[in-house]
């Protein structure tokens, strides 16, 4: 039986906040077509993702890809 490897779902956002201790705050926009005016609106949500060091910037763009969860709402890390 062969084994497969599972591809892992990269997110690509940008950094909103570098204000806590190896933690940054990715903004990471989709854009979702309205299912009565077929228009197409923009969504944002924003994920906290382990940054060892601190390496990255406020408005740096960045990927981000799941993980094991860190803390109470950390589950990415930064690739």
């Amino acid at each position: 039986m062969e084994t497969t490897v599972k591809k892992q779902r990269t997110l690509v956002g940008v950094v909103t906040s570098t204000k806590m201790k190896d933690t940054i705050t990715v903004a990471v926009n989709r854009y979702v077509k309205h299912p009565k005016y077929k228009k197409y609106v923009k969504k944002t949500k924003k994920y906290l993702a382990h940054d060892p060091g601190n390496t990255k910037t406020e408005g740096e763009r960045v990927t981000i890809a799941p993980c094991k969860p860190i803390s109470k709402n950390k589950h990415f890390s930064v690739v």
